[in-house]
Protein backbone atom coordinates (compact mmCIF):
# COMPACT_ATOMS: atom_id res chain seq x y z
CA UNK A 1 0.00 0.00 0.00
CA UNK A 2 1.75 3.02 -1.05
CA UNK A 3 0.93 6.98 0.26
CA UNK A 4 0.96 9.49 -2.31
CA UNK A 5 2.68 12.82 -0.73
CA UNK A 6 2.73 16.42 -2.64
CA UNK A 7 5.14 19.32 -1.30
CA UNK A 8 3.78 22.32 -3.43
CA UNK A 9 3.73 25.81 -2.71
CA UNK A 10 3.18 28.54 -5.86
CA UNK A 11 5.81 30.35 -4.31
CA UNK A 12 9.40 29.55 -4.74
CA UNK A 13 12.12 30.01 -2.74
CA UNK A 14 10.30 28.15 0.55
CA UNK A 15 12.33 25.01 0.92
CA UNK A 16 10.38 22.85 -1.24
CA UNK A 17 12.91 20.51 -2.47
CA UNK A 18 14.96 20.55 -0.04
CA UNK A 19 12.20 19.20 2.03
CA UNK A 20 10.89 16.81 -0.76
CA UNK A 21 15.00 15.69 -0.38
CA UNK A 22 15.26 15.32 3.45
CA UNK A 23 12.45 13.80 4.48
CA UNK A 24 12.53 11.60 1.92
CA UNK A 25 16.08 10.49 3.05
CA UNK A 26 14.43 10.14 6.18
CA UNK A 27 11.83 8.41 5.71
CA UNK A 28 14.43 5.52 3.65
CA UNK A 29 16.47 6.08 7.07
CA UNK A 30 12.86 4.33 8.85
CA UNK A 31 12.99 1.70 6.57
CA UNK A 32 10.31 2.47 4.37
CA UNK A 33 10.84 2.56 0.46
CA UNK A 34 10.57 5.67 -0.74
CA UNK A 35 10.27 7.02 -4.54
CA UNK A 36 11.18 10.38 -5.29
CA UNK A 37 8.98 12.17 -8.31
CA UNK A 38 10.69 15.39 -9.48
CA UNK A 39 7.61 17.53 -11.04
CA UNK A 40 10.19 20.98 -11.98
CA UNK A 41 11.44 21.42 -15.03
CA UNK A 42 13.89 23.15 -13.25
CA UNK A 43 14.82 19.73 -11.89
CA UNK A 44 16.59 20.79 -8.87
CA UNK A 45 15.50 17.44 -6.81
CA UNK A 46 16.88 15.07 -9.73
CA UNK A 47 20.54 17.85 -9.35
CA UNK A 48 20.32 17.57 -5.72
CA UNK A 49 20.89 13.40 -5.92
CA UNK A 50 24.11 13.87 -8.22
CA UNK A 51 21.52 13.16 -11.79
CA UNK A 52 22.17 15.83 -14.59
CA UNK A 53 18.58 16.07 -16.51
CA UNK A 54 20.24 16.79 -19.76
CA UNK A 55 21.52 13.32 -19.91
CA UNK A 56 18.42 11.50 -18.64
CA UNK A 57 16.40 9.73 -21.70
CA UNK A 58 13.22 8.82 -19.74
CA UNK A 59 11.92 11.68 -17.04
CA UNK A 60 8.69 12.11 -15.43
CA UNK A 61 7.53 14.05 -18.74
CA UNK A 62 7.00 10.40 -20.30
CA UNK A 63 4.85 9.64 -17.08
CA UNK A 64 2.41 12.39 -17.72
CA UNK A 65 2.29 11.70 -21.78
CA UNK A 66 1.41 8.30 -20.78
CA UNK A 67 4.58 6.78 -22.47
CA UNK A 68 5.95 5.09 -19.56
CA UNK A 69 4.95 4.10 -15.82
CA UNK A 70 7.20 5.91 -12.57
CA UNK A 71 8.34 2.61 -12.23
CA UNK A 72 9.94 2.30 -15.59
CA UNK A 73 12.05 5.73 -15.79
CA UNK A 74 12.62 5.62 -11.60
CA UNK A 75 16.18 5.24 -10.93
CA UNK A 76 18.35 4.09 -7.79
CA UNK A 77 20.42 6.71 -5.84
CA UNK A 78 23.26 6.26 -3.39
CA UNK A 79 20.66 6.17 -0.71
CA UNK A 80 19.09 2.63 0.38
CA UNK A 81 15.30 2.56 0.05
CA UNK A 82 15.62 5.47 -1.86
CA UNK A 83 14.18 6.01 -5.46
CA UNK A 84 14.14 9.11 -8.03
CA UNK A 85 11.84 9.72 -11.01
CA UNK A 86 13.85 12.28 -12.30
CA UNK A 87 12.77 15.60 -14.21
CA UNK A 88 13.99 17.85 -17.68
CA UNK A 89 13.12 20.92 -19.16
CA UNK A 90 10.58 18.78 -21.63
CA UNK A 91 8.11 19.36 -18.61
CA UNK A 92 8.16 23.02 -19.69
CA UNK A 93 6.77 21.49 -23.37
CA UNK A 94 4.56 18.86 -21.52
CA UNK A 95 2.60 21.44 -19.21
CA UNK A 96 1.16 23.17 -22.60
CA UNK A 97 0.37 20.12 -24.11
CA UNK A 98 -1.57 18.46 -21.68
CA UNK A 99 -4.16 21.52 -20.92
CA UNK A 100 -5.37 20.13 -24.37
CA UNK A 101 -6.06 17.05 -23.41
CA UNK A 102 -9.34 16.01 -21.86
CA UNK A 103 -8.80 14.61 -17.70
CA UNK A 104 -5.40 15.61 -17.65
CA UNK A 105 -5.66 16.03 -13.59
CA UNK A 106 -5.50 12.36 -13.55
CA UNK A 107 -2.87 11.44 -15.17
CA UNK A 108 0.01 10.72 -12.33
CA UNK A 109 -3.30 9.28 -10.39
CA UNK A 110 -3.97 6.97 -13.12
CA UNK A 111 0.07 6.07 -13.15
CA UNK A 112 0.42 5.30 -9.66
CA UNK A 113 -2.54 3.36 -9.57
CA UNK A 114 -0.93 1.02 -12.05
CA UNK A 115 1.99 0.55 -9.17
CA UNK A 116 2.62 -2.66 -7.16
CA UNK A 117 0.95 -1.75 -4.61
CA UNK A 118 4.23 -3.42 -2.20
CA UNK A 119 6.70 -1.58 -4.64
CA UNK A 120 7.15 1.76 -2.50
CA UNK A 121 5.81 2.23 1.15
CA UNK A 122 5.82 6.01 0.28
CA UNK A 123 5.70 8.77 -2.86
CA UNK A 124 7.06 12.00 -2.32
CA UNK A 125 6.52 14.64 -5.29
CA UNK A 126 8.11 17.69 -5.77
CA UNK A 127 5.55 19.84 -7.11
CA UNK A 128 6.85 23.18 -9.74
CA UNK A 129 6.22 26.41 -7.95
CA UNK A 130 3.23 27.37 -10.07
CA UNK A 131 -0.60 26.35 -10.07
CA UNK A 132 -0.17 24.41 -13.67
CA UNK A 133 -0.83 21.12 -14.92
CA UNK A 134 2.33 19.61 -12.81
CA UNK A 135 0.95 20.78 -9.68
CA UNK A 136 -2.59 19.92 -10.22
CA UNK A 137 -1.66 15.97 -11.55
CA UNK A 138 0.10 15.95 -7.88
CA UNK A 139 -2.43 17.35 -5.42
CA UNK A 140 -5.42 14.96 -7.28
CA UNK A 141 -2.63 11.99 -6.85
CA UNK A 142 -1.66 13.02 -3.18
CA UNK A 143 -3.10 11.70 -0.32
CA UNK A 144 -1.77 14.36 1.79
CA UNK A 145 -0.05 17.91 0.77
CA UNK A 146 2.89 19.05 2.47
CA UNK A 147 3.12 23.25 2.32
CA UNK A 148 6.24 24.15 3.12
CA UNK A 149 6.11 28.00 4.23
CA UNK A 150 9.68 30.28 5.02
CA UNK A 151 8.79 33.31 7.39
CA UNK A 152 9.00 35.82 5.35
CA UNK A 153 5.95 37.95 4.45
CA UNK A 154 5.37 37.05 0.53
CA UNK A 155 5.35 33.22 1.44
CA UNK A 156 2.58 33.87 4.15
CA UNK A 157 0.69 36.44 1.86
CA UNK A 158 1.18 33.49 -1.42
CA UNK A 159 -0.24 30.68 1.21
CA UNK A 160 -4.41 32.07 0.66
CA UNK A 161 -3.91 30.84 -3.22
CA UNK A 162 -2.29 27.32 -2.20
CA UNK A 163 -5.46 27.15 0.31
CA UNK A 164 -8.29 27.86 -2.23
CA UNK A 165 -6.30 25.46 -4.65
CA UNK A 166 -6.59 22.83 -1.91
CA UNK A 167 -10.36 23.71 -1.65
CA UNK A 168 -10.91 23.56 -5.73
CA UNK A 169 -9.29 19.98 -5.94
CA UNK A 170 -11.16 18.70 -3.11
CA UNK A 171 -14.18 19.98 -5.28
CA UNK A 172 -13.29 18.57 -8.51
CA UNK A 173 -11.17 15.80 -8.73
CA UNK A 174 -9.69 14.96 -5.13
CA UNK A 175 -12.14 15.29 -2.26
CA UNK A 176 -9.85 12.88 0.15
CA UNK A 177 -7.06 15.47 0.13
CA UNK A 178 -5.65 16.48 3.51
CA UNK A 179 -2.93 19.38 4.25
CA UNK A 180 -0.39 20.22 6.50
CA UNK A 181 1.57 23.51 6.89
CA UNK A 182 5.66 23.66 7.39
CA UNK A 183 7.52 26.02 8.81
CA UNK A 184 10.64 26.21 7.16
CA UNK A 185 13.70 28.26 6.81
CA UNK A 186 13.24 29.96 10.88
CA UNK A 187 15.67 32.15 12.21
CA UNK A 188 14.90 33.02 15.41
CA UNK A 189 16.95 35.89 15.78
CA UNK A 190 15.17 37.84 13.17
CA UNK A 191 12.17 39.42 14.48
CA UNK A 192 10.37 38.98 11.67
CA UNK A 193 10.29 35.90 11.39
CA UNK A 194 9.27 35.44 15.62
CA UNK A 195 5.99 37.73 14.61
CA UNK A 196 5.57 35.66 11.50
CA UNK A 197 5.95 32.17 13.45
CA UNK A 198 3.41 33.34 15.98
CA UNK A 199 1.52 34.48 13.01
CA UNK A 200 1.40 30.81 11.55
CA UNK A 201 0.56 29.32 14.80
CA UNK A 202 -2.38 31.28 16.20
CA UNK A 203 -4.53 31.18 12.61
CA UNK A 204 -3.40 27.82 11.52
CA UNK A 205 -2.76 25.70 14.89
CA UNK A 206 -4.52 22.53 13.75
CA UNK A 207 -2.88 22.42 10.07
CA UNK A 208 0.84 22.77 11.35
CA UNK A 209 3.22 20.39 11.90
CA UNK A 210 4.76 20.78 15.08
CA UNK A 211 8.08 20.05 13.88
CA UNK A 212 9.86 23.72 12.55
CA UNK A 213 12.73 23.59 10.46
CA UNK A 214 15.20 26.27 11.23
CA UNK A 215 17.69 27.58 9.13
CA UNK A 216 20.99 25.30 9.10
CA UNK A 217 23.66 26.05 6.16
CA UNK A 218 23.74 22.03 6.01
CA UNK A 219 20.80 21.87 3.86
CA UNK A 220 22.25 23.80 1.49
CA UNK A 221 25.28 22.11 1.07
CA UNK A 222 24.01 18.79 1.09
CA UNK A 223 22.40 18.98 -2.66
CA UNK A 224 25.91 19.61 -4.08
CA UNK A 225 27.27 16.23 -2.32
CA UNK A 226 24.15 14.89 -4.37
CA UNK A 227 22.67 13.21 -0.67
CA UNK A 228 20.05 13.96 1.81
CA UNK A 229 20.58 16.10 4.64
CA UNK A 230 20.60 12.82 7.00
CA UNK A 231 23.38 11.30 4.92
CA UNK A 232 25.17 14.35 4.30
CA UNK A 233 25.34 15.70 7.87
CA UNK A 234 23.28 13.59 10.36
CA UNK A 235 24.23 14.88 13.63
CA UNK A 236 22.95 18.36 12.81
CA UNK A 237 20.03 20.27 13.47
CA UNK A 238 18.34 20.15 10.39
CA UNK A 239 18.69 16.42 10.59
CA UNK A 240 17.06 16.13 14.11
CA UNK A 241 14.31 18.13 12.58
CA UNK A 242 13.74 16.74 9.45
CA UNK A 243 13.97 13.07 11.46
CA UNK A 244 10.71 14.44 14.09
CA UNK A 245 9.02 15.57 10.72
CA UNK A 246 9.55 11.96 9.30
CA UNK A 247 8.04 10.60 12.82
CA UNK A 248 4.91 13.12 12.24
CA UNK A 249 4.55 11.93 8.62
CA UNK A 250 4.59 8.24 9.69
CA UNK A 251 1.80 9.14 12.68
CA UNK A 252 -0.41 10.58 9.98
CA UNK A 253 -0.53 7.38 7.80
CA UNK A 254 -3.84 4.88 8.55
CA UNK A 255 -3.57 2.11 11.00
CA UNK A 256 -3.40 0.03 7.67
CA UNK A 257 -1.13 1.77 6.40
CA UNK A 258 1.18 1.76 9.37
CA UNK A 259 0.49 -2.13 9.52
CA UNK A 260 1.47 -2.79 6.27
CA UNK A 261 4.87 -0.76 6.75
CA UNK A 262 5.59 -2.51 9.77
CA UNK A 263 5.10 -6.12 8.68
CA UNK A 264 6.88 -5.39 6.34
CA UNK A 265 10.98 -6.63 6.96
CA UNK A 266 12.58 -4.59 4.12
CA UNK A 267 16.17 -6.22 3.08
CA UNK A 268 19.11 -4.14 1.70
CA UNK A 269 18.93 -6.72 -1.36
CA UNK A 270 15.92 -6.12 -2.42
CA UNK A 271 16.89 -2.42 -3.40
CA UNK A 272 18.63 -3.74 -6.52
CA UNK A 273 15.24 -4.98 -7.79
CA UNK A 274 13.77 -1.28 -8.08
CA UNK A 275 13.90 1.01 -10.63
CA UNK A 276 15.29 1.23 -14.19
CA UNK A 277 18.32 2.50 -15.55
Amino acid sequence: MTTVIAVAHNKGGVAKTTTCLSLGGCLAEQGLFVLLMDFDPQAHLTLSLGMRPETIRRTTADVLLGQNTPVSISRETRVPGLDLAPASQELVIVDKVLYKRPGYEYRLRESLAQMPPDLYDVVLIDCPPALGTMTLNGLTAADLLIVPISCEYYAVRSLRQMLDLVTLVRRKTNPALSYRLLITMLDMRNKVHRLLLHHLQTRFSSALFQTVIQVDTRLRESPAFGLPVNRYAPRTRATRQYRALAQEVMALLTPKEREWIEARAPEPSLSSQRGGT
